[in-house]
């Protein structure tokens, strides 16, 4: 009973540093999770327990591990010696926790990392002023302009529009910015 007990106070402790890291749940406190599953440890043993689950999970979640590495980590893990291994219950426990979680954690890392808001959309056209249009003081009333939206949004939200409006002059420093950090992008990726 005492080990049926201490495997669900596990796997609580699991999925409640789980909800804080990747679900973005900040009223799942540690102290929260020490008074509901750890009542009968002392702060620094709760925290020392904590900590080491909080960092094996985030060591899991990071490699994205399949069955095959997971196993083999926590193997190496539970022979560790000193302090810092994990018993064969805990292994088992972050086991059975990240074969039902590991789909949910590598979906919300995904989303954290996505820069906001994101660009959904491009549509551009090229256009030739008219006379009338060369009153504003434009130095070429009559040369093309490029002219750019943007559809830009978050996710769940209604999209938002930036329309851009470019002479010749401004292409080209546009297409030149572009070429550097395309230069950049493959020098670094001919380094790795």
């Amino acid at each position: 009973m005492a080990d049926v007990d201490a495997a669900k106070s596990l796997s609580g402790l699991l999925n409640g540093i789980a909800q804080k890291l990747y679900y973005n749940k900040s009223d799942v406190t540690e102290e929260l999770l020490q008074r509901e599953l750890y009542a009968h440890l002392s702060r620094e043993e709760f925290r020392s327990l904590h900590e080491r689950m909080r960092g094996l999970l985030k060591s899991i979640a990071a490699a994205d591990m399949d069955h095959a590495q997971l196993e083999a980590f926590l193997t190496a893990q539970t022979r560790r010696q000193g302090g810092g291994g994990v018993t064969a219950e805990q292994a088992a426990a972050l086991s059975r926790f990240w074969r039902s979680q590991r789909v949910r954690v590598r979906e919300s890392l995904l989303a954290q990392s996505r820069w906001e808001p994101g660009l959904r959309g491009l549509s551009w056209r090229v256009d030739l002023r008219t006379d009338a249009a060369g009153g504003r003081g434009e130095a070429d009333p009559g040369g093309p302009v490029a002219l750019m939206e943007l559809e830009l949004g978050r996710a769940g939200q209604d999209s938002q529009f930036v329309c851009l409006e470019f002479d010749e002059a401004k292409v080209n420093q546009l297409l030149k910015k572009m070429s550097d950090i395309q230069e950049s992008i493959d020098g670094i990726a001919h380094r790795t």
